[in-house]
């Protein structure tokens, strides 16, 4: 039995849109679920907060005291949060993650249309949390251009979740345009 030794820490990957074709790289970015551990990084500032991706409402709080802490920070939504109340001050943001804590929670999917459509985000828009090969088409059509595939299953597998649909009858947030107006 052959062994590998490790030598540098490996992170974790990520499909990323890149000129519309699905690409796995390297995630550089760390999601940071406790508000306390969040609060703890915006009090140190510097390089703990090159990267990172805050709780909404903590991201919020360092926006109104000191913008220029967050940087290169990004912020994740919840699915029950009211984020309608605070999406024009996520325009800066480098990175939104929302997240979705089941497969059968599509409150994302309209949180991901609304950012993109309603509010005119243009950033890096992650799906977050149980994200799986039969959602990402349907994702990409809402806006997201970045997926953390859930951690058990296999990312390579997850690309093809992405040519599996091959005609779109309607419009999305990245071509309103339906099928019979295409031809």
């Amino acid at each position: 039995m052959q062994t590998t030794e490790v030598t540098e820490l490996t992170r974790p990957r990520v499909i990323q849109l890149s000129e519309k074709t699905p690409v796995v790289v390297d995630d550089l970015w760390t999601i940071v679920r406790d508000e306390a551990d969040a609060r703890q990084r915006i009090q140190t500032r510097g390089e703990a907060l090159k990267h990172v991706v805050l709780p909404v409402n903590v991201y919020l709080e360092a926006q109104r005291f000191d913008a220029s802490t967050l940087a290169a920070t990004g912020a994740w939504i919840p699915p029950q949060a009211d984020f309608e109340l605070w999406a024009p001050s996520l325009q800066g943001a480098h990175m939104i993650a929302v997240d979705f804590p089941s497969f059968r929670d599509g409150r994302g999917f309209s949180i991901a249309v609304m950012l993109r459509t309603r509010y005119g985000y243009r950033g890096e828009l992650r799906a977050i949390g149980d994200v799986l090969r039969d959602q990402l088409e349907y994702m990409r059509r809402c806006g997201f251009n970045s997926f953390a595939v859930r951690p058990d299953k296999s990312i390579t597998d997850a690309l093809k979740g992405f040519s599996e649909i091959t005609v779109r009858y309607q419009g999305d947030a990245n071509d309103p345009t339906p099928l019979f107006r295409r031809r």
